[in-house]
């Protein structure tokens, strides 16, 4: 692992939700991974991220500047989300 910091300066946006994020939390510190489902490709585009999104257990996904709550999303059944969690092999 490395440590990365964000300075208010030159990403006031990212500053800002980390600010308020160890307000709310008392945690001054976010971990990070990949954005991705075990065995598939990394997110590379918005289609993709939206797709995955919709696809997991995510809750929020923040693209820019829209955020995207996934109970605002068109409905997606329980069945369609586990057969896509269930085609990627576990590590």
């Amino acid at each position: 692992a490395r440590l990365q910091t964000v300075h208010q300066e030159t990403n006031p946006k990212f500053h800002a939700l980390l600010t308020r994020f160890f307000e709310t939390t008392g945690c001054p510190l976010l971990v990070n991974t990949s954005f991705n489902v075990r065995g598939e490709p990394i997110v590379c585009t918005p289609a993709d991220a939206y797709h995955c999104f919709m696809a997991t257990h995510m809750d929020i996904l923040v693209i820019g500047n829209y955020l995207l709550i996934k109970d605002e999303q068109p409905d997606q059944s329980s069945a369609d989300l586990d057969s896509y969690l269930g085609a990627f092999p576990l590590d």
